[in-house]
Order: C-alpha cells, then sequence, then structure tokens
C-alpha cells in the first residue's frame, strides 16, 4: 500500500501523523509541508482518501456581500425606503404619483418603486398613494436597511443572517452577490493513523521512460511512478461549430428550402421604425426605459418627415385605416429616439416600405436587445427569428400551415395554434408545440393591422411571425437553463448534439 503513495501523499501523511487525532484544514496542511499550492493538498488528499488512508469533509457555504446597487443603497437607501419616506413627509392629499415625479423620482425608478411597496401592503387609489398600516411598512422597511447594513463591509455567512430577506433580495437586480465556497478537512482513518511514519520516506521516482535512461543500467536500481494503462482518459476532439451557429444555419436552410429568402438589418434603429411603425402606442410599457436600451450616441435617428405624418395621424385618429387610432398626441421628438432593436420586425415592416408593391416571402435571424433580469429563461441579449408573407391573397390558413411546415421540418409534428393579442396584429395568435407532454409556446404571429400595412404603402395582407431561437435552441439542445448557451464550457459545448 504505502510502496503506491507519491511522495506528495506520503509528505501530507506523514504531516498528519504529528498529530493522528486531529481534522486539519487547508492552511494547515501547507504550512506543515511547505508547500504554496492549494493542488498538492487536494490531489493527494482525494489519493489517501481513495486508499483509505483519510477521510474528507466538505463543507458547503454560501457568502453574501452587497453588489453595485446594494453599495447604492447604503449610501442613499433603497428605492422603496426613500419613496416611503416621501410618503410620510407628504400632506395626505399631496401623495400621488404626479407630486411623486415632482420631488425628483423618474419614471424608471417610481415604477418599480411604487411595485415594491405594492408588494408590502401599499395601494393606488386613482393615483393616489394609500395604506392602512403605515406602522407594519415601516417596520418591513427598517429591516431591509438593517440587512443591507449589517453586509456593509465584508461578505457574511448566509446561515448569519435573515434567509426570508436573502431570498428577497436575490431575486432584486444588483442588490446583493451569493457566492458559494466548498471548504475541505482530512482526517486520518484508523488505517492511515496505524501506518509507520519510517516508511514514509522521500523516494526519487522517475516519471518519463526516455531513449537516454534505457540504453543503460542505471533504470534497473531506480524507482518509477505507477502507471495504469487501463485508466480512462480524455477523449480527444476536433473543432466544431457552436450549437447556436449551428442550429442558425440549419432554421436558414429550412425557410430556404420553404421559398422564403433572408433580410437583415442594423441593430441601432428609430423609435419610430421599432415601435411607431407597428402601432405601438407612445405611452405603451415598452417605450419605458424598464425594457428598452435607448442611446445616448446616437441619441437621435432621422426619420423621413413622410412616415412621420402617416404615423401621426393613424396613431392620433386612424387616418384613413378605418381605425380611430389611440388619441392624444404624436411626439415626432419620441419617434426619432435612437434605440438598440427591441425585436427583428424592424427589418420586415422596412422591407415592405421599401417594396410596397412587390410579392414577398422573406425571413430574418438576428440578435435583439431587451432589460430583462439575467435567470435561467431570459437574457438582456437575443436572437429572434422572423418572417412574413407579403402578397395579395396572404390570410391566416396560408400562415398557419408555413408556421406548421416550418416546426414539423424541425423535428416537431404536434403544433396548436392559440388566440392571442398584439399591438400590431389582427387577428393574432401563439403558436405552440407538444414537448414532454406539455403544450409550450414559442411564439406569436398574425395578420399585420391596416395601421401598420397602410402606411407602409400596401394595401395587401401581411402574414407576420416572431419566434425566440434560444427557447427553441433549448429544446433542441435538451438545455435547461437559456444560460448554458454562452457558458465558455467547452467539455460541455463538446457534449452537446451535432445539429
Amino acid at each position: 500500500m504505502v510502496a503506491e503513495l507519491s511522495n506528495n501523499d506520503k509528505a501530507m501523511l506523514k504531516a498528519m501523523l504529528t498529530d493522528s487525532g486531529r481534522e486539519w484544514d487547508i492552511q494547515q496542511l501547507l504550512d506543515l509541508t511547505g508547500w504554496n499550492d492549494q493542488v498538492h493538498v487536494a490531489g493527494s488528499g482525494k489519493s489517501l482518501s481513495e486508499s483509505g488512508l483519510v477521510t474528507v469533509t466538505e463543507n458547503h457555504i454560501k457568502l453574501i456581500s452587497l453588489d453595485s446597487e446594494g453599495k447604492k443603497a447604503l449610501e442613499s437607501g433603497l428605492l422603496e425606503e426613500r419613496i416611503w419616506n416621501w410618503y410620510l413627509d407628504s400632506e395626505i392629499e399631496g401623495r400621488t404619483m404626479q407630486n411623486l415625479f415632482k420631488y425628483g423620482f423618474d419614471r424608471d425608478e417610481a415604477g418599480p418603486g411604487i411595485g415594491l411597496l405594492k408588494s408590502i401592503g401599499v395601494s393606488l387609489d386613482s393615483g393616489k398613494l394609500v395604506s392602512n398600516d403605515e406602522d407594519r411598512i415601516s417596520s418591513i422597511i427598517s429591516k431591509r436597511m438593517e440587512f443591507i447594513s449589517s453586509i456593509s463591509s465584508d461578505s457574511i455567512d448566509s446561515m448569519d443572517l435573515d434567509q426570508e430577506l436573502i431570498e428577497h433580495f436575490s431575486g432584486r437586480k444588483g442588490l446583493i452577490a451569493i457566492e458559494e465556497r466548498i471548504s475541505r478537512t482530512w482526517k486520518l482513518t484508523d488505517k492511515g493513523a496505524s501506518i509507520d511514519e519510517s516508511v514514509l520516506s522521500h523516494v526519487e521516482m522517475v516519471g518519463e521512460l526516455t531513449p537516454e535512461l534505457l540504453q543503460g543500467d542505471v533504470w534497473k536500481g531506480l524507482k518509477f511512478k505507477h502507471f495504469d494503462v487501463n485508466a480512462p482518459t480524455k477523449t480527444p476532439t476536433g473543432g466544431r461549430p457552436h450549437p447556436m451557429q449551428a442550429l442558425i444555419e440549419r432554421i436558414r436552410k429550412v425557410f430556404l428550402e420553404m421559398g422564403f429568402s433572408e433580410i437583415e438589418g442594423n441593430f441601432v434603429q428609430s423609435a419610430g421604425w421599432n415601435m411607431d411603425a407597428l402601432y405601438i402606442p407612445q405611452s405603451h410599457p415598452a417605450r419605458t426605459m424598464q425594457d428598452t436600451f435607448y442611446l445616448s450616441s446616437p441619441e437621435r435617428v432621422d426619420v423621413d418627415e413622410r412616415y412621420l405624418d402617416l404615423w401621426s395621424k393613424v396613431h392620433e385618429h386612424g387616418h384613413d385605416t378605418g381605425s380611430r387610432g389611440w388619441g392624444g398626441n404624436f411626439d415626432e421628438d419620441e419617434a426619432q429616439k435612437g434605440l438598440l432593436r427591441t425585436h427583428t420586425t424592424v427589418n420586415t415592416v422596412k422591407h415592405i416600405a421599401e417594396n410596397p408593391n412587390a410579392p414577398s416571402r422573406v425571413f430574418g435571424i438576428g440578435r435583439v436587445f431587451r432589460q430583462e433580469t439575467i435567470d435561467r429563461t431570459h437574457l438582456p441579449e437575443f436572437h429572434q427569428i422572423e418572417g412574413i408573407i407579403h402578397e395579395e391573397n396572404a390570410n391566416l390558413p396560408m400562415l398557419i400551415s408555413t408556421l406548421k411546415t416550418f416546426y414539423s421540418k424541425m423535428g416537431y409534428d404536434n403544433v396548436r395554434v392559440r388566440p392571442a393579442y398584439f399591438p400590431y396584429t389582427e387577428p393574432s395568435v401563439e403558436v405552440d408545440i407538444l414537448w414532454r407532454g406539455e403544450w409550450l409556446e414559442l411564439g406569436g404571429a398574425g395578420i399585420f393591422r391596416p395601421e401598420v400595412t397602410e402606411p407602409l404603402g400596401t394595401e395587401w395582407p401581411v402574414c407576420a411571425w416572431g419566434m425566440g431561437l434560444e427557447r427553441l435552441a433549448m429544446l433542441v439542445l435538451g438545455l435547461d437553463d437559456i444560460r448554458q448557451l454562452y457558458q465558455p464550457d467547452l467539455e460541455k459545448l463538446a457534449r452537446m448534439p451535432i445539429l
């Protein structure tokens, strides 16, 4: 048994025999052996454990620290605390959303802040904030601030903190960071403690056979490291396309086979083409900073005055589309704000505007950007698959048949459509596929409303659809976390199916 131990194994075992009943941590073993690399302790510890000479104990701990938003909250207070202080300092009649904006809270703070207060008992009544238990709400907010203050300087073991507050703050972006650590300790078994220290002397071992060594008789008196020629080894792998790129090429091939042409567009767009052209009202939540990445450079993207005039008429009173519009005043400056596109539909509406009298069947696969909190199903940057059929006799059955054909070619024959609502299509449907016995929604589709198509210069119906590529990738690759698609783990990527 001892003869099979490496010199490092012997050194660690010899160190532990100085106090055979002790449970050793990694720093103690480093100090006693004189090693400066934890890898030596971990490697020899595993080897000695497999030989039955030591036992290894693992302790999993979670360390909580303040993230960037948490550090800001430590200085200026949590968002709900600042709004609650304004509430308490205001007269009852002055506790309105309008006064909240006047006090200095921007819309991107006011909305989430009110949402946080609603979750603990504040309500909105005709635009005015109302609470029936101010003491309870003050107590909850005070406890949250105490929690933030308690981790102001160092990382704290999660077991020393309120578990409900950890769960609460982990669901809020940027307030706390959670780091998981594993600490190990090693202890001699009875078998290890009974080994005679005299047999643990250092032996010079040869780890490589060379032609020079074998030319004479020197090798006969040497000790060689033990090699197991039957031990498993890594299978060498060659280069291959990234699974996402391979899936994009597969989808592209399917649409090209179906007679569609591919179009592309820029990431930077105007709010007009990204939203107004799709008859999304300027008061829609998608316009807020919570969903859209607005740009400071370029802050403005010029739009042809002809389209600004048409969109203004359609949004305000419907123009000649048969619609009554959204009412209110259309803001041309809002329509020319620069942003990162939130969907690839902007490419298809521009294509129609450039080719209003030409029948077309086109598709696009491209990145889009939204202010999403990163979790297992959401990313702030992702891909969409977009397509339209623009011709005189386009209709809903044609659209449904096209989507069913696409998913069938992708390997999903069980497809259903359900009525839905989108601001820019009517009728609208959602597309589901049957996966592992459950219906899973993959995208939306419908016929563009006249408020969308007529300002673009066409009176033909337009079948349109959009779907998320990453969700489809999760199905095809058998993943349950969208983040796995972009982790630079070559081993995991190599194990993914070849598409």
